[in-house]
């Protein structure tokens, strides 16, 4: 498989080639224009690598995107949309010629900055910068545990590479560094980022901002280095991307030197060309430099046409043998076979809803952050593909499993992850891990510092990834390290973000009961917000009128009714407070005020409930 994947095919006559490399180019041109809005400049210049790494080196069949053992590629250069549009549907993805005439318009899979989801053969949704970068990490991170846990002498199955196209903005922006200094110590060797070297950035060239030199950089942070002078030159394209394949031990970059918007003639290297259309009498004078043989707009010729339809066939032999070979697999290795399946899709196995019922009742008192810990434990029993870690708040946060491995680069198959202090890289890798799939994961560190990884947060969030972040020191309770640790607004912030389930739970039956939903949660991510302080293990049950925490699943629900059973008003709240306005229902009621008592552990959850249960809960006429 690895020579299938790295020797270089016969290549057509250059005139072929040529045109083939000029098609991206023109479909750039033509797509931007239309929309009249857009990023023409990137792929222009990136015409040759697109060519060269769809062609001869990534491993994909794009009749079957979804390919468990396919390479995964990364534009982290989210502006650049127009490459990877032109790329998948040069190769035959699902994805029409029309959907590039449509480009950037409501309704159609060819959106201004690619969305997950949306358009096959999209990784990831990129577009604030850096972020593809932690996400392509965390895929390469995900495709070296699963080949650890499953590959077997004589079969590999899982045996692909990670490529990230990514820009100087890319590379300027904070997440990079965290990310690139993980994955150098992880000593990721089949990662490869490919760095579009054009010295452009929207408002002039990159000498106006940053003076780095991202060779040394990335030598310091543990990395192969490799350099491409001339980014029109495939051959010199192919010899990186082979030197970056025979590296095992340490991640790879490419910097390849492009010139952006290469073709124009007058806005060549020019930061005019990187976010605006280059203009009709631009385009027509474009096409003429490179000596395209049509003017017409989206004109492909069908020679051209022709040796890009190869790239889907020889994506189906390359899906058709490792179908093959895994049933071989199955045939030598049923139960890990079935296992893989299970993880790549994401099943869960039964017996999730009785984990960590022990521990209701155990303790008077607990911090939500301890029970969360003993249920971690209990769900890491019954779930191998569990893996997570934390911003080095472990023991903080309780979210060291015991008894694992940490996952590093000598014990690629541990459980335990140490992000360091990177928030931002964590938040990027988890959503990384979560896309790779085969993985289930978690990740810790105070909810003050959710600030740190809210870009990560919110594009999980967009994509409905399953990933579960774990806040602890949640409200002013957390005391004595004072109101820089104490994470006043955060709840209502975080609770702004669409797609993202908030759970707060106030005890630990309620703790079990939201990390449960959390892990079986299929469309998006999900934090917890957990105390430091000790609260009570509320006594629920018919004799002391406390509702059981299963109720935790609503949203909201009436944990303590008034007296009588017509409440005259309600006291809600969530997470360490329930415990609060239980003491103020308790004094309401014994001056004669009937009040009932509403745990509020999910404002999402709540609000997805039909309106006779919510009325239920919040009668209109109550205060």
């Amino acid at each position: 498989m690895a020579e299938t994947r790295t020797a270089l095919d016969l290549r057509p006559p250059p005139e072929i080639e040529q045109l083939m490399i000029d098609a991206i180019r023109v479909l750039t041109m033509d797509a931007v224009e239309k929309a009249e809005c857009g990023h023409p400049g990137a792929p222009m210049g990136l015409a040759p690598l697109g060519y060269e790494l769809f062609c001869r080196h990534l491993q994909h069949d794009p009749a079957n995107p979804d390919w468990m053992n396919r390479d995964r590629f990364v534009l982290s250069a989210g502006h650049a949309s127009m490459l990877l549009y032109s790329l998948l549907h040069l190769t035959g993805y699902e994805l029409e010629l029309d959907e590039l005439r449509d480009f950037r318009q409501w309704g159609a899979r060819t959106p201004g900055h690619p969305e997950h989801g949306l358009t096959p053969g999209v990784e990831t949704t990129t577009g604030p910068l850096g972020q593809g970068l932690a996400n392509s990490v965390g895929m390469a991170l995900a495709e070296r545990w699963l080949a650890h846990h499953f590959n077997k002498p004589g079969h590999n199955v899982v045996d692909h590479w990670t490529y990230a196209l990514c820009s100087d903005g890319d590379l300027m922006e904070g997440v990079s560094h965290e990310a690139a200094s993980f994955a150098g110590h992880q000593r990721l060797g089949k990662l490869v980022w490919i760095h579009d070297d054009n010295s452009v950035t929207i408002e002039g060239s990159t000498d106006l901002a940053t003076s780095t030199d991202q060779e040394q950089r990335f030598e310091a942070y543990g990395w192969q280095v490799l350099k491409v002078d001339d980014g029109n030159d495939c051959v010199a394209i192919a010899r990186a991307l082979r030197g970056a394949r025979r590296e095992l031990e340490r991640p790879s970059l490419i910097i390849l030197k492009t010139t952006i918007a290469f073709g124009s003639p007058n806005k060549a290297g020019s930061h005019e060309a990187h976010g605006a259309p280059l203009g009709r009498d631009e385009v027509r004078a474009t096409k003429v430099a490179l000596e395209y043989p049509s003017a017409e707009p989206f004109f492909v010729h069908p020679r051209a046409r022709s040796e890009w339809d190869k790239i889907k066939e020889r994506g189906h032999a390359l899906s058709s043998d490792w179908h093959k070979r895994f049933l071989a697999y199955r045939h030598e290795h049923s139960a890990e076979a079935l296992e893989f399946l299970r993880l790549m899709n994401g099943v869960l196995p039964p017996g999730l809803e009785a984990a960590s019922e022990s521990i209701v009742g155990a303790a008077r008192e607990m911090a939500t952050r301890t029970a969360s810990g003993i249920v971690l434990q209990d769900l890491a029993k019954r779930l191998p593909e569990l893996v997570g870690g934390s911003a080095d708040l472990g023991g903080s946060n309780n979210t060291t499993i015991e008894g694992a491995e940490d996952l590093g680069a000598d014990t690629p198959g541990g459980r335990v992850l140490h992000f360091g202090v990177r928030e931002h890289a964590m938040g990027g890798i988890l959503s990384g891990m979560a896309l790779h799939g085969g993985l289930r994961v978690f990740g810790g560190t105070f909810l003050v510092f959710s600030d740190y990884l809210r870009p990560a947060i919110r594009l999980a969030s967009l994509m409905g990834q399953r990933v579960v972040y774990v806040f602890t020191h949640d409200s002013v309770g957390l005391g004595e390290d004072g109101p820089t640790h104490q994470p006043v607004e955060h709840l209502m912030s975080l609770r702004a973000i669409p797609g993202l389930l908030d759970l707060r739970p106030a005890d630990a039956a309620e703790v079990a009961v939201a990390w449960r939903l959390a892990l079986t949660r299929k469309d998006g991510p999900s934090f917890l917000a957990l105390s430091r302080q000790k609260v009570r293990n509320l006594e629920r049950g018919e004799d002391t009128g406390l509702a059981s925490a299963e109720e935790t699943v609503r949203g909201a629900y009436v944990l303590a009714e008034a007296f009588g059973g017509e409440p005259a008003a309600i006291l809600v709240a969530s997470g360490s407070e329930v415990q609060v306005a239980l003491d103020a229902q308790t004094i309401l009621q014994g001056k004669g005020y009937p009040v009932r008592l509403v745990s509020m552990p999910s404002w999402a959850l709540f609000r997805n409930q039909d309106r006779a249960y919510q009325e239920s809960v919040f009668p209109p006429s109550c205060k």
